[in-house]
């Protein structure tokens, strides 16, 4: 793949640490919440203490379904901090991808390589989707691994769904991020629109949670 795809294959080879680092960080985030369920959904403890709160934050942060196995994994790792370790390290790659290149001279030394632009973008792309591929099998496993023993009751359909909505959350901020990045030259730019558009889509599917008038918002967010 090196002499076909240089750039794919210099980024993965120069990035494998941190992203083994991000993979430890996924297992432990999943290791930490998931194995909690049974303590807290057989008894209905964790129900009796989302009560407590107000409804329109349990609704907001999507808790309503959370004395479920496959609402529990939503909103502990999924939907929060799954997503949130996901879409940091994409925006962070696709901001330094073209803009943080740019900045360090290493896009000019490139370029002046022989490598077209179109071809610079899309294997900076394709990385970036490889290791969203690798994040994918990471949790899949890992998930599988724990679904019996936490008494979650995950098909592996639904696994795999959620995965791949994850992973196509990550895209997207990676995009955004690669885009900004590639029109301003800086990698700040671009990890200002990744994080945005993250963002933007949370807090939109927290304003449609609130009331079945708002249900119509949920269309404008990726993120649901």
């Amino acid at each position: 793949m090196g002499r076909l795809l240089p750039i794919t294959a210099r980024s993965l080879r120069d990035s494998w640490r941190g992203l083994l680092a991000w993979a430890l960080g996924l297992t432990a985030a999943l290791t930490l919440y998931l194995p909690l369920f049974p303590s807290f959904g057989s008894n209905g403890s964790l129900e009796e203490i989302i009560a407590t709160l107000p409804p329109e934050l349990v609704d907001a942060l999507g808790y309503d379904q959370i004395g479920t196995g496959s609402g529990y994994a939503q909103a502990t790792f999924f939907g929060l901090i799954g997503f949130a370790l996901i879409v940091i390290a994409t925006t962070a790659w696709g901001g330094s991808a073209i803009g943080g290149a740019e900045e360090n001279g290493r896009l000019e030394l490139d370029l002046a390589h022989g490598i077209g632009r179109v071809s610079y973008v899309l294997e900076n792309a394709l990385a970036i989707l490889l290791k969203l591929v690798v994040f994918g099998i990471v949790i899949g496993v890992v998930v599988g691994i724990l679904n019996g023993p936490a008494e979650l009751g995950l098909e592996a359909s639904g696994i795999i769904a959620a995965i791949a909505a994850l992973a196509g959350l990550g895209a997207l901020s990676a995009a955004a991020a690669l885009l900004a990045g590639a029109i301003t030259g800086r990698r700040i730019a671009g990890v200002a629109a990744g994080a945005g558009i993250a963002v933007y889509g949370y807090a939109l599917q927290a304003v449609a949670n609130q009331s079945e008038d708002l249900r119509w918002v949920e269309r404008l967010s990726p993120y649901s």
